[in-house]
């Protein structure tokens, strides 16, 4: 009996919050060839923002069907396909405090509180600062095969 409610306290205690961003409609079609080479990402590592209200990229042809989540898509290449995630610090939830990539080390840090999280192989996950200590993990989208390319949603 305490073997077992020990364990469930370890597997508990580990479990990332990545829902802490509230659930803002993502919709990004980068499906056929063209699309990917102009606006996907390429190596490991390699990464792209979309942000419809503040037009970046700012030649993307966004439309009405376009989505962008509550602070921004961060489309990064992982070990094996693309990763999405929201740009919004999980620890701060606003819209207007986005994430940036450090370029040492591709990790997304915010600028408010000094959280970074793992885009790359860390599936959003926190690495330091307020975001361990709370369990908090960049919400993640689905990037889903399309014709040649890519379509995120979540």
């Amino acid at each position: 009996m305490i073997a077992m409610a020990a364990t469930c306290v370890t597997t508990s205690c580990d479990k990332i919050d990545n829902k802490a961003v509230p659930p803002y409609t993502v919709r990004i079609d980068l499906g056929g060839f063209a699309m990917w080479n102009t606006y996907g990402v390429a190596g490991m590592g390699d990464f792209r923002i979309f942000n419809r209200e503040k037009g970046i990229p700012s030649n993307f042809p966004y439309n009405v069907n376009t989505y962008t989540g509550f602070g921004g898509v961060l489309l990064m290449m992982g070990l094996e396909m693309p990763q999405a995630y929201d740009l919004a610090c999980p620890v701060e939830v606003n819209q207007n405090i986005v994430l940036s990539i450090d370029p040492d080390n591709l990790d997304a840090v915010c600028p408010k509180c000094g959280s970074r999280y793992n885009p790359l192989t860390g599936a959003g996950g926190p690495i330091s600062g307020v975001a361990i200590n709370n369990k908090l993990g960049m919400r993640q989208y689905h990037v889903t095969p399309l014709n040649g390319g890519y379509f995120i949603s979540n």
